[in-house]
C-alpha cells in the first residue's frame, strides 16, 4: 500500500524513537523513499539523553536528512516542522512555480514503526484529534489523508515492522520501547536484557530509582528490585514478573531518567 502511494507524495516524514534512533527506523523505508525528500523526527526526545540527541542529529544531517527532535505529547518542536517541510521541498516548490503550478500543498507520507508515537504526533501537529492514539502497537489500521493547511497534506500509514531482524539487539531494543506486543516476549528475560544495557550505559539510573546495589548476576539485581518495591508472591518469594513489568514501565515513561541506548559509533554510524 505504501509503495502504491509513494508516487503521490513529495516528502517522507519518518518518526523515530530518540532513545533508539537506528533500531526504530524501518530499513525498508530507505528503498521505498528513494528520490523523495526526507525528514526524520526524533520523537520522545524528552526521554532520551540530550547529549546523544544532538549527536544523532549531527549524524543524520551529515547523510543529507533533515532532522528535528520533537515531543509529540507536549508539542515541543512541532511548530518548527512547517518551516522544515518548505526547506526540504524547496526544489519541488520552485519547479511547480516555474510550471505555473502555484499553491499546491506539499504531500507528505508519515511513516514509523508501531508505538513510536505517530498518531500522537499527527494530532499534535494538526492541533486536533485526527487519528486514534493508543499505547499499544497497531492502533492505526489503514491509511488516511489529513489536510493540515493550504501548504501541507499528510498521508498517515499504519506502523509496520520489517519481516526479519538481522541483529538480535535491534529486536531487543524495539521490545524495550514497546514496539512489540509484550504478550509475545518473556518479560523477565527482557527486563534482564534491559538491566544489562543500563548497567553498561546508565548504572546510576537503577541504583538511584530503586535504592539498591548492582549484583554481579542480573537476575539477582532484578530480585533486589522486586524486594525494594514489595513485589512478592506467596510468602517471601520475589515476584520477578511484576518487578520486570515495573522496570519496563519505569524505563518507557522516563522515570529512570533520560536514556539513549544506541550510540552512533557503536552502531557504525559516523
Amino acid at each position: 500500500m505504501m509503495q502504491e502511494n509513494i508516487k503521490l507524495i513529495d516528502l517522507i516524514i519518518e518518526l523515530a524513537d530518540a532513545r533508539i534512533p537506528l533500531a526504530s527506523r524501518n530499513p525498508d523505508i530507505n528503498e521505498l523513499g528513494k528520490g523523495k525528500s526526507r525528514i526524520v523526527l526524533l520523537n520522545k526526545s524528552d526521554l532520551a539523553d540530550q547529549t546523544w540527541n544532538q549527536r544523532w542529529i549531527n549524524c543524520l544531517e551529515a547523510e543529507g536528512i533533515y532532522v528535528l527532535e520533537v515531543n509529540s505529547k507536549t508539542g515541543a518542536g512541532i511548530k518548527a516542522i512547517n518551516g522544515l517541510v518548505q526547506k526540504a521541498c524547496a526544489e519541488k516548490i520552485e519547479r511547480d512555480r516555474k510550471r505555473g503550478i502555484l499553491n499546491r500543498p506539499v504531500r507528505a507520507m508519515v511513516v514509523g514503526i508501531p508505538n513510536v508515537g505517530k498518531s500522537t504526533f499527527i494530532n499534535s501537529f494538526a492541533g486536533r484529534a485526527c487519528t486514534k492514539t493508543g499505547n499499544k502497537p497497531g492502533v492505526t489500521k489503514g491509511k488516511q489523508w489529513i489536510r493540515l493547511n493550504s501548504k501541507l497534506e499528510l498521508l498517515d500509514t499504519p506502523g509496520i515492522l520489517w519481516p526479519k531482524f538481522e541483529d538480535n539487539t535491534v529486536g531487543m531494543h524495539l521490545a524495550f520501547i514497546g514496539s512489540m506486543n509484550d504478550e509475545i516476549v518473556i518479560v523477565e528475560e527482557l527486563a534482564c536484557d534491559l538491566l544489562d544495557s543500563l548497567r553498561m550505559l546508565y548504572p546510576n539510573s537503577v541504583t538511584e530509582r530503586y535504592g539498591i546495589s548492582w549484583w554481579e548476576d542480573t537476575a539477582a539485581t532484578l530480585e533486589a528490585i522486586a524486594r525494594s518495591r514489595g513485589c512478592f508472591l506467596k510468602g517471601e518469594t520475589p515476584d520477578l514478573k511484576k518487578a520486570s513489568g515495573l522496570l519496563l514501565d519505569d524505563f518507557r515513561s522516563g522515570r529512570l531518567g533520560r536514556i539513549t541506548l544506541e550510540r552512533p559509533e557503536a552502531a557504525g554510524v559516523h
